[in-house]
């Protein structure tokens, strides 16, 4: 075993998500449900976290790009997402768990992927 250097946020849809996915104007899965998405929803690494205020302070200074790939994720057409993302809005659609100690079972190296960012050309608020 060993300890990453890692804190992890877990980004958990919440109600007002799950209404906004209902909506858009193509079928969903009729298994998915709410406590689904909460069941299996996006893990991040995030900087070793002292505390919870650390780790949520590095949160809130990401809330529009972890919306916008959350967003990303079901539907990639900008058009049909909330018209304003606000940091109010990201908290009413998404609780944020944060877990401070990540520990590595595997004993195979951690491989990484680039992951490439979104561009989305919307103006910053």
């Amino acid at each position: 075993m060993y300890e990453v250097n890692r804190s992890i946020a877990i980004i958990k849809p919440k109600q007002p998500f799950f209404d906004w996915l209902n909506a858009l104007p193509f079928e969903q899965d009729e298994a998915l449900t709410l406590t689904a998405l909460r069941q299996d929803c996006n893990a991040l690494l995030i900087p070793p976290a002292e505390d919870f205020e650390d780790a949520r302070d590095f949160i809130r200074t990401r809330w529009r790009g972890l919306f916008e790939a959350e967003l990303a994720d079901w539907c990639d057409d900008d058009t049909l997402w909330p018209e304003k993302l606000t940091p109010n809005l990201f908290q009413q659609w998404f609780d944020v768990e944060i877990h401070s100690v990540l520990t590595d079972l595997v004993e195979e190296p951690l491989e990484r992927e680039q992951f490439a960012e979104l561009d989305l050309s919307q103006d910053e608020d």
